[in-house]
């Protein structure tokens, strides 16, 4: 239209033009000097068009700016979710995941938190809906007014599903057992918010940190038997971590043998008998964080004949360095390799 409307103006143009020139030949057909000037106004008119239509044509055959494709992944649950564009206010229902989104630089488009979330510190200020324990706080997210809720397997499949029944875009993230599975889900997090650049900035650090880590166990001498203590509510049958666990993966990478690694299932109890009888080498507490100490271990019936005890190697341990499947693994990693094999690290 803009196309018509410049051509059909300069039209107009010379069409004024020419009847003046004629109406000035008619009164002064002897005047070559004034055919002169009106044939220089017509030519340079019609150069003026020439450059307006080659301007213009430029213009039009200027290609478009390209639209992002929408970006389409499958989700823990082998749901497709379709992404138009980055997600942009996102509650997070796990800490797993809060960190996650921070780690990789979409930090400002979290809106929302759970109750457990307490990394980082500017995670731990943004509104919580509560626990996700339980019944889920379904108005609590709604007031949020999200555009992506995302989870992990801790919310159930019918959670899922009552976020979905109001109205909620929902993404539930992987949860990884290997680091390789974990830098996969950073990725999986990065094209759903956009920050594709940071996050593979982020891996490339926490692969050359790992490596790190692999080159000194490499050269151990030694694989010392680990029990790590997941809950003493039952001091005489603590909760520890099996296989397809990352505490069994942290403890085989960091050198030790995980003294469940061959039970059955994910997290098992082991009886004092059998801690006496396997003798570990090296406990780790992962349940420090709810106030138990090694002097505490160390009053058990019967356990002051374990190794691990009677020569000072009961360590406390944050257990959401083991326990959360995102970057902060490779901390507990590092920290893991130090508790087991110290005289590699003096």
């Amino acid at each position: 239209m803009k196309q018509r409307l410049i051509i059909f103006g300069v039209i107009v143009l010379l069409g004024v033009g020419i009847l003046s020139a004629c109406g000035g030949n008619q009164a002064n057909v002897s005047a070559p000097d004034q055919v002169e000037d009106n044939q220089t106004e017509i030519d340079s008119a019609n150069s003026g068009e020439a450059a307006e239509n080659s301007a213009d044509d430029a213009a039009v055959e200027e290609p478009a700016p390209e639209t992002a494709p929408a970006v389409e992944i499958v989700d823990a649950l082998g749901t497709t979710v379709t992404f138009d564009v980055p997600a942009q206010r996102i509650v997070s229902l796990a800490p797993s995941v809060t960190e996650i989104l921070f780690a990789i630089g979409a930090g400002e488009q979290v809106v929302g938190r759970e109750d457990f979330a307490n990394y980082p510190d500017e995670a731990v200020a943004l509104p919580s809906i509560g626990g996700t324990f339980g019944e889920l706080n379904t108005e609590a997210i709604l007031v949020l007014e999200p555009d992506l809720v995302m989870v992990a397997p801790l919310t159930s499949a019918e959670q899922v599903q009552s976020l979905k029944d109001v109205g909620l875009t929902v993404f539930m993230l992987e949860n990884p057992v290997t680091l390789a599975e974990m830098y996969d889900v950073l990725r999986t997090a990065a094209a759903i918010t956009g920050h594709e650049a940071e996050t593979e900035e982020l891996i490339v650090s926490l692969q050359e940190r790992v490596a790190a880590v692999e080159g000194v166990i490499a050269t151990a001498e030694t694989t010392p038997l680990v029990f790590y203590e997941l809950d003493s509510t039952e001091p005489s049958a603590p909760w520890t971590a099996g296989p397809d666990t990352f505490i069994d993966t942290l403890i085989t990478m960091a050198g030790g043998q995980n003294l469940a690694g061959e039970m059955t299932g994910e997290w098992v109890q082991v009886s004092s008998e059998e801690l006496v009888a396997r003798n570990p080498e090296v406990i780790i507490l992962g349940d420090y964080i709810w106030g138990i100490t090694p002097e505490m271990v160390a009053e058990r019936a019967g356990w002051d004949a374990i190794d691990a005890v009677a020569n000072g190697r009961v360590y406390p341990f944050n257990d959401d360095l083991a326990s959360r499947p995102g970057p902060r693994l490779v901390d507990g990693l590092e920290e893991m390799a130090r508790l087991i094999h110290p005289e590699l690290f003096e």
